[in-house]
């Protein structure tokens, strides 16, 4: 089956204009990075909405969700701005358990070639592939679980909450076994 691609802007989209100096949405640039990384994926890709994630409403949100719900395919990759990811990952993992959702984003817009966002957008589909069901952000070459992610605006990236905070997952009462398994566990590294 296909995977679904739903966009919804961010930094991964965004184009400078010369005439202004400002930022600015125009097309989706995710056709574009799919060929150039040469992907050989059955996706339909969808644009929601292109605009700044800190401009996202939660009609927005309830937008995602339910185009999340409504699509058939199971394996989804929402392409989001960084600033406000989080909360739309909540969301979705407190509504959608039979899908499996990544969330990725850019931290420099694609447009100005030395964008983080081709290899963030790469490793999120290659995780879509061989995660189960739930919601994920990937940023960076790395994974994380909805409920135990945080974006560390001081250094720029996406963190455990739980590794480098003092702060708790977010806990709700319907957490998964593997999901509050995953929460029991330590850190473990092979060598």
């Amino acid at each position: 089956m296909a995977i679904r691609i739903l966009v919804t802007g961010g930094t991964f989209d965004k184009e400078y204009n010369l005439l202004t100096g400002q930022l600015l949405f125009n097309n989706t640039h995710i056709p574009e990075m799919l060929r150039l990384g040469r992907s050989r994926l059955e996706v339909n890709i969808q644009t929601l909405m292109m605009i700044d994630s800190l401009s996202m409403t939660d009609a927005d949100r309830q937008r995602i969700v339910q185009e999340c719900k409504n699509c058939a395919e199971d394996k989804i990759l929402i392409t989001h701005g960084t600033d406000t990811m989080e909360a739309t990952a909540q969301l979705l993992g407190r509504t959608i358990t039979n899908k499996t959702i990544v969330l990725t984003g850019a931290m420099v817009p694609y447009a100005f070639g030395s964008s983080d966002g081709l290899f963030n957008l790469g490793s999120a589909l290659a995780f879509l592939q061989v995660l189960q069901p739930g919601v994920y952000i990937s940023m960076n070459g790395k994974c994380f679980p909805w409920y135990n992610v945080r974006k560390n605006k001081e250094i720029g990236l996406f963190e455990e909450r739980t590794q480098y905070t003092n702060e708790t997952p977010l806990m709700i009462w319907n957490l998964s076994n593997k999901e509050n398994k995953h929460l029991g566990n330590t850190r473990t590294t092979l060598v």
